[in-house]
C-alpha cells in the first residue's frame, strides 16, 4: 500500500493539513510532495498531479483522489482498523454531518480569517456574518460532544476524521485571538497538544524562516 500526498505551504493550506492529519491517523507510511502557493508556476506544478488544480491530492494504487473529504473517506475504507469515524452509528453520523458542514460551508470565516499558522494578532472587529460562524462552529463541536460515546478530550473520544477537519478551525480561533466558551478553548487546546498536528505546525513554521 503505497501513498503519495501533494500538499501546498504547511503555514498557509488548511485543506492540505485535513489530508495529511487524515492520513497520519491510519498509521501508514506515505511520500510528501509540497509545491508552493501563490508563485507563479503553482497551478501548472499541481496540474503535474491532479487536473483540479488544487491541493491535497492523493496518488494511491487505485488511482489519484482529489479533495480532502473523499480523500478521508478513501482512507476510512482502506484502514478500518484505524477507525476513523466513531464506532456508534449516532456518533458516526453526526462526525460525518460535522465534517460535511465544514466542507462546505462557514465561507465568512475562512474569508475574513485565513489560515496562517504564525498568525498572532485578533481583527480589529469580528463582522456578523463571521460571527455567526464562529458561534455556530462553537454549537457544533457541543453537538458532537453531546452524542459522543467513548472518553477523550477529542470531539468523540479519541482522534478521528472529525478533528482532521477542524484542526484548521482551532487554528483560526487561536491565532485570530477569538474569544470562546471554556469547552471550545480546551478543544483548541487539544488540537494543540496533538502530536500529529504539533509536527505539521513546527514544520509550517520552519517554511519560511530565512
Amino acid at each position: 500500500m503505497s501513498y503519495h500526498l501533494i500538499i501546498g505551504d504547511k503555514l498557509y493550506s488548511s485543506w492540505s493539513l485535513r489530508g495529511a492529519l487524515a492520513l497520519e491517523l491510519t498509521g501508514a507510511p506515505y511520500q510528501e510532495t509540497l509545491i508552493t502557493l501563490r508563485q507563479p508556476d503553482t497551478r501548472q506544478r499541481i496540474l503535474a498531479f491532479s487536473s483540479t488544480g488544487k491541493v491535497p491530492v492523493l496518488q494511491t494504487e487505485h488511482g489519484t483522489i482529489a479533495d480532502s473529504l473523499a480523500i478521508a473517506e478513501y482512507l476510512n475504507e482502506r484502514h478500518p482498523q484505524a477507525q476513523l469515524w466513531p464506532a456508534d452509528i449516532a456518533a458516526r453520523a453526526q462526525a460525518r454531518s460535522a465534517c460535511a458542514q465544514m466542507h462546505s460551508g462557514f465561507a465568512a470565516l475562512r474569508t475574513a480569517m485565513p489560515f496562517d499558522l504564525s498568525r498572532d494578532q485578533a481583527l480589529e472587529q469580528i463582522p456578523l456574518d463571521v460571527q455567526v460562524d464562529i458561534d455556530r462552529v462553537v454549537a457544533l463541536w457541543s453537538e458532537c460532544r453531546v452524542v459522543a460515546k467513548e472518553p477523550g478530550p477529542f470531539l468523540f473520544g479519541k482522534p478521528g476524521l472529525v478533528d482532521a477537519f477542524f484542526a484548521p478551525v482551532a487554528v483560526r480561533l487561536r491565532t485570530y485571538r477569538v474569544q470562546v466558551p471554556a469547552a471550545a478553548a480546551s478543544y483548541i487546546e487539544t488540537i494543540y497538544q496533538w502530536p500529529a498536528f504539533q509536527a505539521w505546525q513546527h514544520a509550517g513554521l520552519a517554511e519560511h524562516q530565512g
